[in-house]
């Protein structure tokens, strides 16, 4: 695995007129924002005042420049010791610190690099993130070279530097789990997502990716809400899929709940595989749902994603043909007579299963003022709702979902959600 940055280390040259009292050294750089391929970007501070060389520094930071620009290797040294020992005021050693830093780019010596940065730093002259932001670079060359412990090290810089920086947390967390270290890596891949959230910004998806696996192998219940956030982010068959998959292994939400949730699956069209049809159709005959069962079954045939020559599905067939299959005019019939919420709610959940979501919103309704359970009858109607279409009517109904459903139903106030 590579590492790429959303921030650049270079620090673009300036030249120096020989000398006066107050010399303008060019402006300080802006962070840079390259194109990083699924990543998020970081935006460009305002460009700070160009730089001015105290009077007694000014002679020995020009002598300095002119020893990097001819890439005189014997003598920078020197010469970086004599400005240093001489600099007065913050401009002085940014400038320093930068022509450091350029002569161990062109030597490509990291190292070198490393107690450029470490100079810049101390000057506090560059913003916060622009610091960070070479720490990172060079966390990144680091870790490139193989070399964990030192990226580690800049990381950790980076963030100390700029502890709301997303991008640091990021990296931070990536070399961590690369490293084996699961806890910190999780807590930093956590911190990333809030702080780049809170950014109007988001995370390469690549990082969700990890940090759900590596909260998922730990047992952490932390994998949850980082798959929440990775279908919230970046939602695609994949992450929908996925993501359902970690809460049912985790949290055994149970026949109801499984059912649910994979009526989810199906409306986010993450169902990718004969196993997923075949889960949801059996699922849904368990609950009497013999109707939705079939439709199931026939949806993933005529996609050519199920076959009867699997077992498992040619049984689920073979045992919804003696079942009894409620049509629109029976469900209306039963409607009728019903006089509880709980029967009302089953009635609801078989028009749901024709896709007369409009309704079993409906009966969903009316089975809350008869007495139903709320939870499960708000999540249904959250649902219906959804796969109407009314997303308003959706998010008020998933909000007052409590209980043990409350955590579906977020599942589906963020397809409720989803981009459009």
């Amino acid at each position: 695995m590579k590492l790429m940055s959303t921030t650049a280390l270079a620090l673009a040259a300036a030249a120096i007129a020989a000398p006066a009292a107050a010399q303008n050294y060019g402006a300080a750089p802006a962070a840079q924002t390259p194109a990083v391929p699924n990543a998020g970007t970081v935006a460009a501070p305002a460009a700070t005042p160009q730089i001015k060389l105290s009077k007694k520094a000014s002679k020995a930071i020009i002598a300095l420049q002119t020893a990097v620009k001819a890439n005189d290797v014997a003598n920078i040294p020197a010469k970086v010791a004599e400005a240093q020992a001489v600099a007065e005021t913050a401009e002085d050693r940014y400038a320093i610190g930068r022509l450091q830093l350029n002569a161990a780019q062109a030597a490509k010596n990291t190292e070198a690099a490393v107690l450029a940065a470490d100079y810049i730093a101390a000057a506090n002259y560059l913003p916060k993130a622009q610091v960070a932001g070479l720490y990172n670079s060079l966390g990144v060359d680091f870790f490139n070279a193989k070399n964990t412990a030192r990226a580690n090290a800049m990381f950790q810089k980076a963030v100390a530097t700029d502890p709301n920086n997303s991008e640091s947390l990021r990296l931070l967390a990536e070399t961590q789990n690369a490293s084996g270290n699961s806890a910190d890596a999780i807590a930093n891949f956590q911190k990333a997502m809030q702080q780049s959230a809170a950014s109007g910004q988001k995370l390469p998806e690549e990082s969700f990716k990890r940090a759900v696996s590596a909260a998922y192998t730990a047992k952490s219940p932390s994998a949850v809400g980082i798959g929440q956030q990775w279908i919230a982010a970046y939602p695609s068959p994949e992450s929908w899929r996925n993501a359902i998959a970690i809460y049912r292994n985790m949290m055994r939400p149970g026949v109801q709940g499984s059912l649910d949730l994979l009526r989810l699956m199906r409306a986010a069209g993450a169902m990718t595989t004969g196993g997923d049809y075949s889960l949801y159709a059996t699922a849904a005959a368990d609950q009497g749902n013999f109707g939705e069962a079939q439709s199931v079954i026939d949806e993933g045939l005529a996609a050519k994603r199920v076959t009867l020559t699997d077992r498992t599905v040619r049984d689920t067939v073979s045992g919804l043909k003696a079942k009894p299959k409620a049509s629109a005019a029976d469900l209306e019939a039963a409607a009728k007579t019903a006089t509880t919420g709980v029967s009302l709610l089953r009635i609801g959940d078989r028009f749901y299963g024709l896709g007369n979501y409009a309704r079993a919103a409906e009966l969903y309704r009316l089975a809350v003022s008869k007495g139903a359970d709320a939870s499960l009858a708000n999540l249904h109607l959250g649902m219906a709702l959804a796969r109407a279409g009314d997303k308003a009517g959706a998010k008020t109904a998933l909000g007052a979902v409590t209980g043990a459903n409350a955590e579906i139903a977020k599942y589906w106030m963020i397809y409720v959600n989803r981009a459009a």
